[in-house]
């Protein structure tokens, strides 16, 4: 395997919430996965601060994803072909769908994603690798 690309972004926690206020779920919808929906709700009704983090890391690893890949957010990739889910173990990782999937396939690439959230920002890295 070899290195096909390296991304990483900082959101500011506050812009997030800002835009939640403004558009409510609709922002959410527009970022988050299904799957994503679900557990930002649930960690939303029980803190709101904690909903709005999540949706943060959300945010912050799917650019460093985009810009990993080398694409930015145009096709194939969207905020919804891509979802950061957590394995068994808590570690996050990274859950392609549809044509973003079938792209990353035949490029032979595969990702590994480290999120981490303080009170105003968001951070996450990832890795592309090619097999």
């Amino acid at each position: 395997m070899s290195i096909y690309g390296i991304g990483t972004d900082i959101c500011d926690v506050r812009r997030i919430r800002s835009a939640l206020e403004r558009h409510g779920e609709r922002f959410a919808q527009k970022i988050l996965t299904e799957g994503e929906l679900q557990t930002w709700r649930v960690r939303s009704q029980h803190w709101s601060d904690r909903g709005i983090r999540f949706v943060a890391t959300r945010f912050s690893a799917k650019e460093s994803f985009s810009k990993a890949i080398g694409l930015g957010m145009r096709m194939p990739m969207t905020w919804r072909l891509c979802e950061i889910a957590k394995l068994p173990s808590g570690e996050p990782t990274i859950v392609l769908h549809g044509v973003l999937a079938d792209w990353c396939a035949q490029c032979g690439l595969t990702a590994r994603v480290s999120v981490s959230d303080e009170t105003d920002y968001a951070v996450s890295f990832v890795i592309v690798e090619k097999t």
